[in-house]
């Protein structure tokens, strides 16, 4: 590296013009606190292209100056190393002299200043130098590398920047930051310059990989975009095709087909009908010949019941008159048996009073028996008069008060007790048990009425369902369910229906076992999810039809019967019972029953000789009458039932010819329209291709749509998609596709070849990173030989780790240069562990610093110390001297004016600086002070 020898200033902040000597190893520049010591060493620092200290700019001296220019002029020293006159430190300048000008000129350039560079053989003066041409001027980049070139690397030009105060600067830096800081000074710079310029092409090539990925990226998001584009255009052309198929062949031809196919199935349909037709007219004749049947076989009912009624009445007579003419014997035998109990016990007269009080109380029972038994008859009387004239069994009273406030308050209802016939009298028993908890279920004909009834029905305390809302009762109910005997005439409630509808008809419990499920059977045992039951109804309880109303007759007059004869019995007890409690009150007054007993035992002989055959022909009498009571009540049933087969066979005929002429009429109107639909189907057909209406053509297309309902649907669909979809409609997309397609091709293979690229660059950087890492393990050898030698000379004992190194970038940037101080003996002391003295510090930095620029094949080199001895003691400041002069580097330092002289003792020139005076233009000329070479 090259030393100062002078340096020229002209119009430098407040120094008109002057020349000062450098040509020494140490040169102090002294003065007091703002008499230009700084400004002096900024000089220097812009000359050799470095930034100025403190914030200051180039700009703010010559500003200061107020001249059109400023010339910054330095001589320095370019005499080789060596032998050779390579090693001169500006040969790659192509300047071989021992002397060498650098020159800076600061320009006003308008309002701002600017500042250009030279360097020439020789010492020339600023006069020579600006009548130079522009072009061998440099800007400030071009002149920090050729300075770098010369020895002035951007390292030691930070190492130069430092500021007032800052002498200890290097000593602060990190492990990592001064090895960085060493390989910049010593590393060779043709292999830097390779490891940098292998991984800036690295760099390149990976940003032109990036580059080609993005730009494949892009090309390929623009193609997937460019290819919805197309998939939406060839969607659009499919579905316009579509539409028109759909248009002018499916929907016409599955409509003609299906019209077709349902012209032909009518007229099936038509055949059918007018088949069944004919054979329910054969029926109809076949009804007509039963209903005379049943005619008269109800005529033939009539006249039996009329006989055994007139027979029955006849063995009712016939009884009497047995009972009459028995009745007087067995009385007699009754009262000899009588007679004979009483004389036994006449004689005593506590048996004679307790046979007394057991007739009594016999008497009294009979009694209570006859009223309550004859209460009874009169409630069944009621309820069979009640009957008379009525098709409709009545509700109960509170079940008729509850309908006639509904009426009243004009709410139109039904209960099902009057909307239920039940069809098949073999069932009526289960159907009866079913429908006994919903006979008096209420049905509202309005739902809006919901809220009025059922007020009405809490206040009445209505025990039974009001249901607002009713389902129609289905046309065909299972057949084999308790619903299909049933007919209703008015809606009725939906859960109603549904359970009628799951129960099923068995014959027997068996058979229900069999079937499982829900069933019932016809004498009402019924079977559902939560087991058996029977749900057996009284006939007399029977509620549902006419036939209802004659059950409870029926039964109503056989339980009047059986009341009369057990009022009859009872009458005949009470008559014998008053009997024997006269003849023993009488026997108590003094009457003899074995007096009368002898008295009449002829006649009570005879009584007991009369009476058995007198028995036998009343038993017959009764036997008579109590079978023609049963056959006539068979024929009472049969002739119901004769009547009921009658009606419903003249019903079914009237009704059946009634739907006859009406459907003979509809047949009629049908028939001719499909004749005029068939005529038309005919027509239309011509209008189709032949492929079109094809058999196999056909077949595909009801595979596909099903029939021309979804065939239209599908059209519609394909309206609404074309209409709301977001559709391409440029034709020209695929021609674009394929552009981009063979654009994102050529980005494909220009990523490829950027790829194999970088890989090769990859192994150019390993390569030129191993020869870097040669180059730094030797850089740092060296200079911990440097710093350990200066070490000796400052009496410090130093030492230095070397590096763990590796071909690995990341290594690499981890790699620290751990530098360790003992002074006088004592312990290690680190780059910056707060352990060191402040002249420690300095020295530590000194030799960090003096160590970048021992070069022993090019020494040289020079530093700006802006005031190593701030802070110093005497002793401090004699370590530091000693140190300064014991190396072979040049020193330019600052120090303020100072009593103490040790200051200025190892100084081979001093520079006294002095303040400007208040109102002088210029700052008087700066004091050179230089010492005498001591004799030999």
């Amino acid at each position: 590296m090259f030393h100062l020898q002078s340096i020229e200033l002209l119009q430098w902040d407040y120094c008109q013009r002057l020349t000062l000597p450098l040509d020494g190893a140490i040169i102090t520049v002294a003065g007091p606190n703002g008499s230009g010591k700084t400004t002096l060493l900024d000089a220097m620092r812009t000359l050799l292209g470095l930034e100025c200290s403190g914030g200051r700019s180039y700009k703010t001296y010559a500003r200061h100056a107020n001249a059109d220019q400023t010339w910054l002029r330095a001589t320095v020293d370019n005499r080789p190393h060596g032998r050779q006159l390579s090693s001169r430190p500006f040969a790659r300048n192509l300047l071989y002299s021992d002397q060498v000008t650098l020159a800076c000129r600061i320009d006003r350039n308008g309002g701002d200043w600017q500042r250009r560079y030279i360097m020439v053989e020789g010492d020339e003066p600023i006069e020579n130098l600006a009548e130079l041409p522009g072009k061998d001027w440099l800007g400030i980049e071009h002149w920090r590398k050729r300075l770098e070139s010369a020895g002035l690397s951007r390292a030691i030009a930070r190492v130069l920047a430092l500021e007032q105060g800052q002498t200890d600067r290097l000593c602060e830096y990190s492990p990592k930051e001064l090895l960085r800081l060493v390989f910049d000074v010593f590393g060779d710079q043709e292999v830097l310059d390779g490891y940098e310029e292998a991984r800036r092409h690295q760099r390149e090539l990976a940003a032109e990989v990036e580059t080609a990925e993005r730009e494949l990226v892009h090309g390929q998001t623009q193609l997937e975009q460019m290819e919805l584009r197309v998939t939406r255009y060839r969607l659009h052309q499919d579905k316009l095709r579509e539409r028109e198929w759909l248009a002018t062949e499916v929907m016409p031809v599955l409509a003609w087909h299906e019209e077709r196919r349902d012209t032909a199935t009518r007229f099936l349909e038509l055949h059918r009908q007018r088949l069944n037709y004919a054979a329910q007219r054969r029926q109809w004749a076949d009804d007509s010949a039963r209903l005379l049947r049943l005619s008269e076989e109800q005529q033939a009912a009539k006249e039996r019941v009329a006989q055994l009624e007139a027979d029955k009445r006849d063995a009712q007579v016939r009884l009497q008159q047995a009972r009459d003419v028995e009745r007087p014997v067995e009385e007699a035998l009754k009262r000899a048996e009588e007679l004979q109990a009483l004389a036994a016990v006449e004689t005593d007269a506590a048996q004679l009073a307790e046979r007394v009080r057991r007739l009594e109380q016999e008497k009294s029972e009979l009694d209570s028996r006859w009223h309550a038994a004859n209460r009874q008859r009169d409630e069944l009387q009621m309820s069979l008069d009640a009957l008379q004239g009525q098709r409709q069994a009545p509700p109960p009273a509170e079940v008729q008060r509850f309908l006639q406030v509904l009426r009243k308050e004009g709410i139109g209802h039904h209960v099902m007790a009057d909307v239920i016939q039940i069809t098949d009298e073999h069932w009526r028993a289960a159907a009866e048990g079913v429908l006994r908890a919903a006979r008096w279920v209420v049905v509202l004909e309005r739902a809006d009425d919901e809220g009025r009834a059922m007020a009405l029905a809490e206040r009445e305390r209505y025990r039974h369902y009001l249901v607002a809302e009713a389902e129609t009762v289905p046309s065909q109910p299972p057949v084999d369910s308790l619903l299909a005997v049933l007919k209703f005439s008015a809606a009725a409630p939906g859960w109603l229906l549904r359970q009628l509808a799951q129960i099923s008809r068995v014959e027997d419990t068996r058979a229900g076992a069999r079937q499982g499920g829900e069933w019932i059977t016809p004498q009402a045992y019924w079977r559902d999810g939560r087991g058996g039951r029977s749900v057996w109804v009284d006939p007399a309880q029977h509620q549902f039809g006419a036939a209802a109303v004659s059950a409870r007759r029926t039964a109503l007059e056989h339980k009047l019967d059986v009341l009369d004869q057990e009022l009859a019995v009872v009458s005949q007890q009470q008559k014998e019972t008053r009997r024997q409690l006269q003849a023993a009150v009488e026997a108590g007054k003094g009457h003899r029953a074995a007096e009368e007993l002898a008295r009449c035992s002829d006649e009570f002989e005879q009584a007991r000789q009369q009476l058995p055959a007198l028995r036998q022909a009343r038993l017959a009498a009764g036997e008579r009458w109590h079978t023609l009571d049963a056959e006539c009540t068979q024929a009472v049933i049969a002739k119901t039932k004769a009547e009921a087969s009658y009606r419903s066979m003249q019903q079914r005929l009237s009704d059946g010819q009634r739907d006859a002429a009406q459907h003979e009429r509809e047949w009629r109107e049908r028939y001719e329209a499909q004749r005029l639909r068939a005529a038309d189907s005919r027509v239309r057909r011509g209008g189709f291709p032949a492929s079109w209406i094809a058999p196999a053509r056909l077949a595909e297309l009801y595979e596909r749509f099903g029939n021309a309902t979804q065939a239209r649907l599908r059209s519609e669909a394909v309206d609404r998609e074309l209409e709301q979809g977001q559709w391409e409609t440029d034709a020209s997309v695929e021609e674009k596709h394929i552009l981009l397609q063979a654009a994102v091709g050529s980005q494909s293979l220009r990523l490829d070849e950027c790829k194999a690229r970088n890989a090769a660059a990859a192994e150019s950087v390993s390569n030129a990173r191993e020869r870097y890492i040669d180059v730094l393990r030797a850089t740092v050898r060296r200079y911990r030989r440097n710093i350990v030698d200066l070490g000796l000379l400052a009496g410090v004992e130093v030492h230095a780790d070397l590096p763990h190194l590796e071909n690995d970038d990341l290594v690499l940037r981890q790699a620290e240069l751990k530098v360790g101080f003992s002074f006088d003996g004592k312990g290690s002391i680190g780059l910056n562990d707060g352990e060191a003295s402040g002249g420690q510090q300095v020295i530590k930095s000194l030799i960090l610093l003096v160590g970048l620029l021992k070069d022993d094949e090019m020494p040289g080199g020079f530093v700006f110390i802006d005031e190593p001895f701030a802070h110093l003691d005497v002793r401090n400041i004699q370590l530091v001297g000693h140190f300064l002069k014991s190396t072979r580097a040049q020193y330019v330092l600052t120090t303020p004016i100072t009593h103490n002289v040790e200051v200025f003792e190892p100084a081979d020139i001093t520079l006294v600086t002095a303040k400007k005076p208040r109102d002088a233009r210029w700052a008087p000329p700066i004091g050179v002070l230089q010492r005498r070479a001591e004799a030999d």
